[in-house]
């Protein structure tokens, strides 16, 4: 009879079991990464860099740790303060997503390109972030 029961639950489980699945396949990492560009906010930004990544700010590009790359971030932030930061574009395939975006700061214009990938702890993490002058 345990058997029976235990074999009920886990039929009607199932299709819930795979929703939470596509759910997180559905998740907007770019909402917060997006938040914390917009406010500036090298800390929180950072949260979400691999341990190693490119960083690219005004076509001068790095690979570098965590920890440089916030402070590379921050000082970025300390001389462009941003004003708005808008993605206009998303994709991806699997494990992998990006983002470009708009970014209007310090009374300038920046073109700005998130790269993502899904890590083993189930996370995504910044590989790649670039900054760029935009060319009107």
């Amino acid at each position: 009879m345990k058997r029976i029961l235990a074999l009920g639950i886990s039929i009607l489980l199932a299709p819930l079991l795979s929703f939470g699945n596509s759910m997180e396949d559905n998740y907007d990492v770019f909402i917060p990464i997006a938040k914390y560009i917009r406010q500036g906010d090298a800390d929180k930004l950072a949260a979400w860099f691999n341990d190693t990544l490119e960083i690219s700010i005004k076509n001068k590009s790095n690979t570098c740790s965590k920890h440089q790359a916030k402070q590379i971030v921050k000082s970025f932030f300390e001389s462009y303060k941003p004003r708005d930061f808008e993605i206009n574009h998303t994709a991806g395939r699997g494990a992998k997503k990006y983002a470009i975006g708009d970014l209007d700061a310090g009374g300038e214009k920046f073109e700005v390109t998130i790269y993502v990938n899904l890590k083993k702890s189930k996370n995504y993490l910044i590989d790649l972030l670039q900054i760029n002058k935009k060319d009107y």
